[in-house]
């Protein structure tokens, strides 16, 4: 009998007789796909087109609406954005029930988007992308870009960015609300791409004082509510994408690419200094002032995963380290454009900070990015991440991901399935079962470079070698996205 990872595997048995309609109802222009992939994105969005199933059966159990986010829109007539972190958001809602998946795409309706379309060019500025001269910038939200990450906070949905507010979207038809205001003497605080929410429904952020050494924490209710807010000093000027929080603590790996001058675009404002190595701040949750630093040998990153402490005080975050950073100015115009590359790989790395003041990595040689774990144990110990891993044969492009994992740091054994050669994939994000509290599935997006096909997969979280238990495609491709969360039914 043919296993699902063989059926899979097939490469194209997966795709026989899926129709692939790239040019339906001017969705897509029939050239817009790149070698990467990073074509513009669906001009008018789309609502529930139905995804089709091309292999398995979905669990009965699995009702819900995985949400992403990500960049799109890379180019404005004869312009290409400079970095692919300045493409503007584009939220997605793959929907399962019944046994069935449909698929929405909506731009964020932001005040960047909107500028740069009434200009019908790029004129605003972004991680990589300078303002074009006179561009209206009179807060962080001008140039929010909304497209990194979402968060469910109560019946609403938020779609985050590194250095504005998050905004409201509509989780049903994923219309724009606009941007969020925490408190009125908050409005514009910077609030990361990042937030962490702890097994009891409270919300855990910081925004970076871009520029300067220090950062505005935040604490809210799971209804949104600010409960806790403060400004703390940090040891370093550093660039900090992701962080890590415990049961009782907050944790800043503060990489040594730091802000050594204001010169546009912002990226350029980075200086990569490892004599200075990496160091790690440590904030009380329940007392701002009560912290400690720690010194690690340099390296750098953009994803730590789950962070939880043990009973002698130690602290244990993974984090995907790499010896420079990746995606700089070159690399992240570059790889808009299909290049090649020579970007440092991120391997999957535990931090150790002891009691008695020093620390120390735990590395390995497996390549990781989007570290993730079950989200009910955020916060508490852990042993199996999931994440994305470079396969057997991969592209020379710059995103070389294209194999699922699961790495278990209690046996030191991986869990893997390899989707081959052309194949991209995308965060993965662990789907709870309803009834089990040991059970849960792995949803997989992927973006298939020969068929011009975005898919979504669903593992069984305890058994990724054998393949999806299901697997559906859309009827066109989607740029890769970032970040994603689950919200059941």
């Amino acid at each position: 009998m043919i296993s699902r990872r063989s059926f899979v595997k097939g490469g194209a048995t997966l795709f026989a007789g899926a129709a692939m309609n790239v040019g339906k109802a001017g969705v897509f222009a029939a050239d817009s796909f790149s070698p990467l992939g990073f074509h513009n994105g669906p001009a008018n969005g789309y609502d529930n087109e139905p995804m089709q199933r091309v292999f398995g059966r979905a669990p009965k159990d699995l009702t819900g609406v995985l949400y992403r986010n990500g960049p799109a829109h890379f180019r404005r007539g004869d312009q290409t954005l400079n970095h692919w972190f300045d493409g503007d958001g584009l939220v997605r809602a793959f929907r399962i029930a019944g046994g069935n998946a449909n698929l929405s795409a909506q731009f964020v309706k932001t005040i960047k988007r909107r500028r740069d379309e009434e200009a019908g060019r790029f004129i605003m500025p972004g991680f990589g992308t300078p303002a074009a001269p006179g561009a209206p910038v009179t807060g962080p939200d001008d140039a929010n870009a909304a497209n990194t990450a979402l968060l469910s906070v109560e019946d609403r949905l938020w779609a985050l960015w590194e250095a504005g507010s998050p905004f409201d979207i509509d989780p049903n038809d994923l219309s724009t609300n606009g941007p969020v205001v925490l408190r009125d003497d908050l409005a514009q605080m910077p609030f990361s791409a990042h937030p962490k929410v702890s097994p009891d429904g409270m919300i855990w952020n910081f925004g970076l004082a871009y520029g300067h050494p220090f950062a505005f924490l935040w604490g809210l209710s799971s209804r949104g509510a600010v409960v806790r807010s403060g400004i703390i000093n940090l040891p370093s000027a550093s660039y900090m994408h992701d962080w890590a929080v415990t049961q009782t603590k907050l944790i800043f790996p503060l990489q040594p690419w730091v802000f050594t001058r204001q010169q546009p675009p912002f990226v350029r404002s980075l200086t990569w200094q490892p004599e200075n190595g990496l160091k790690v701040l440590v904030v009380d949750k329940d007392d701002f002032d009560n912290r400690q630093i720690y010194e690690l040998p340099a390296g750098a990153f953009f994803h730590t995963g789950n962070a939880f402490e043990e009973p002698d005080g130690t602290i244990r975050f993974d984090v995907c380290l790499a010896e420079r950073p990746t995606l700089d100015a070159e690399e992240g115009s570059a790889i808009l454009r299909g290049g090649t590359l020579n970007r440092a790989t991120p391997h999957m790395t535990m931090a150790v900070l002891k009691p008695n003041g020093t620390a120390e990595f735990e590395h390995t040689s497996i390549s990781a990015e989007f570290p993730r774990v079950d989200p009910r144990q955020e916060g508490l110990r852990h042993s199996r991440v999931y994440s994305v891993t470079e396969g057997a044969l991969t592209t020379n492009m710059g995103y070389r991901f294209n194999t699922v994992m699961a790495m278990d740091w209690t046996t030191g054994t991986q869990d893997t399935f390899d989707f081959g050669l052309n194949v991209l994939v995308e965060e993965p994000i662990f789907a709870p079962h309803p009834n089990k509290t040991d059970h849960g599935w792995l949803l997989v997006p992927t973006l298939h470079l020969d068929k011009k096909a975005t898919c979504l997969h669903v593992f069984d979280a305890s058994n990724l070698y054998d393949g999806p238990v299901v697997s559906w495609q859309a009827a066109a491709p989607l740029p890769l996205s970032f970040h994603g969360v689950w919200s059941a039914a």
